[in-house]
């Protein structure tokens, strides 16, 4: 089907109404109306603008004045992400029962099929997509607002365990008004279906992506659409299990402005990330990539030169003021200066998006790796945002959604640990900050893939624990580690907080009192006054023992590296 076909007259581009001729009155002259050739101008649903066809055709379907989006036909949608000529359908000709007798229903199929051309709410297949292979299914709201009936749910079934079979990620791009209502509880067990054949895939260790489209509601989204390893959404897509209309006349309450929206869902932590349409290929060409590239970077060094660190008459205290200097270097640098195209995913999948914790997919050297980082701000508008790098439990959660994942697909884990602590608050408790933090704890001791956590900064108490249980732990020269803050010690052992320089002392909390101690492994030094402006010398340090690291604990026995990982705590 050619793109051309988006503009015949469907209810996903309204045509334009003619303009009613007025009659002039006695002292006006008649309006002159231009002709315009049919098919020329639509009508935005959005601002009711009128707009050139080829405009929204060249603009991704995306209205030129408002950037509404236009809901798209499902082929359309796999010509824009597919390589061309390289998808092949599959179960075509599987068609919906009448399981309920339901008086109209086998007629209004009838119908639909022959007005869109379609055979059924979703078109499945196999893609290639920037020369990756991928099995996809897109819905197609047009066919009784791709509600999912039997035939719907078998034909993601069926795709779902010919990926299985043949070791393909999955791609479902969704857009429904729910479970089936004339197909009654048959389409209920759709959910089901679609769910277990998911989980096969995923025990399987296959990827899933998940592409929440407007709308995407019910059934669907109470099944499959939130089941992906990684779950996108294009921009102020409809999101939700009841529809806004239904809430409403439940809870007898005017909604809020954007509620159930696809920005309301990264807000809360159900969706990793909002993509536009002219990103989409893109972003699954390289996601497809970071999950197909297992290698481990090339070595440079036979082994780590031991650093040598200077200053060692630094007082501690002087050392927690430089650890937390306005200026110092932040997550955010240090994952921009050691990996390649980072890709950073939101959410903890039950409350939350913690700007606390910033998490992703990158790659280093060619290798792909889980980065992880707790994540001070540049100034104070950003830390404010951030909390000041204190993660309530959702950043905790997020944190270990990211590794878990991580651990699924065989990539390295890498944590940068900069906290003050772990957020004290009303709303942490309630929501349960010492079982996030224990839940961390508890994973990341048996996490079956490389663990490697950095201080660059402040490690506080179990806040900075819940993302150091690692095979090796290593700290910047001037960074901290303990068990909390020297004005907390002081505060609890001797009432007084002014002691703080005073508890700083006895501590040990330097990295060069850790290493002694042997809680940490190696120690990097810095420059007297450490900033973004004078770090690369430190961070070409790190990338050479990262290297290193992942080659001496990449090509080691799972059970070895988790018994060493243990054992590393079990000693202290």
């Amino acid at each position: 089907m050619k793109l051309q076909s988006m503009f015949k007259k469907t209810n996903y581009i309204a045509v334009s109404e003619p303009r009613k001729e007025e009659s002039p009155g006695p002292y006006r002259r008649p309006e002159v109306h231009p002709e315009v050739p049919a098919g020329l101008l639509k009508k935005c649903n959005h601002c009711k603008a009128a707009i050139i066809a080829e405009e929204a055709r060249a603009a991704y379907y995306v209205c030129p004045k408002c950037h509404g989006y236009f809901r798209m036909e499902a082929r359309i949608r796999i010509e824009m992400i597919a390589d061309a000529g390289t998808f092949t359908e599959w179960d075509s000709g599987l068609l919906s029962p009448n399981p309920l007798g339901f008086g109209g229903y086998e007629e209004k199929l009838r119908q639909t099929r022959e007005k869109t051309g379609l055979e059924e709410a979703i078109i499945t297949g196999k893609v290639r997509i920037a020369g990756y292979e991928a099995v996809i299914g897109v819905c197609d709201g047009r066919f009784l607002m791709a509600s999912m009936g039997q035939a719907v749910g078998e034909k993601i079934a069926r795709a779902v365990e010919r990926a299985t079979e043949d070791h393909l990620p999955v791609i479902l791009f969704t857009c429904s008004g729910g479970a089936r209502m004339q197909e009654g509880i048959i389409s209920l067990m759709q959910m089901a279906k679609t769910a277990a054949a998911l989980k096969r895939h995923s025990d399987a260790g296959q990827l899933a992506v998940t592409v929440l489209t407007d709308p995407t509601t019910g059934g669907v989204t109470a099944s499959f659409a939130m089941l992906g390893d990684v779950i996108l959404a294009e921009p102020n897509a409809l999101i939700g299990f009841a529809g806004p209309r239904v809430i409403e006349q439940t809870i007898r309450q005017k909604l809020p402005k954007g509620f159930q929206r696809a920005e309301f869902l990264l807000e809360h932590g159900f969706i990793d990330k909002i993509i536009t349409r002219q990103e989409m290929k893109t972003t699954l060409a390289w996601i497809l990539m970071l999950h197909t590239q297992k290698q481990l970077p090339v070595t440079a060094q036979a082994a780590d030169r031991e650093v040598a660190v200077k200053s060692p008459s630094i007082r501690p205290w002087e050392r927690v003021r430089l650890s937390r200097m306005n200026d110092r270097p932040v997550g955010s640098d240090y994952i921009s200066a050691l990996f390649e195209d980072f890709i950073e995913f939101h959410g903890d999948r039950y409350f939350k998006d913690d700007p606390a914790v910033i998490g992703g997919i990158a790659l280093f050297e060619g290798c792909p790796v889980t980065v992880i980082a707790q994540a001070k701000g540049k100034d104070t508008k950003e830390n404010i945002s951030r909390n000041f790098a204190m993660p309530a439990p959702e950043g905790y959660r997020k944190a270990l959604r990211l590794m878990k994942q991580a651990e699924k697909f065989g990539r390295p884990v890498i944590c940068l640990v900069d906290t003050p602590g772990a957020f004290c608050g009303i709303e942490a408790e309630e929501r349960g900050q010492g079982e996030a933090i224990a839940r961390n704890l508890f994973e990341m001791s048996g996490l079956r893939v490389p663990v490697l956590s950095i201080v660059i900064g402040e490690g506080g108490s179990g806040g900075a624990l819940a993302m150091a249980v690692a095979d090796e732990v290593w700290m910047l020269e001037n960074s901290i580690y303990s068990v909390l803050s020297p004005e907390g010690f002081a505060s609890i052992l001797w009432k007084d907080s002014s002691r703080a320089e005073e508890a700083a002392d006895i501590m040990k909390l330097t990295a060069l009192d850790l290493k002694e101690m042997g809680i940490v492994e190696k120690i990097f030094a810095e420059p007297s006054h450490y900033t973004v402006q004078n770090y690369v010398g430190v961070c070409r340090r790190l990338r050479g023992s990262i290297r290193n690291f992942l080659h001496r604990f990449g090509a080691m026995d799972t059970q070895e590296r988790i018994e060493k990982r243990y054992q590393r705590f079990r000693n202290r």
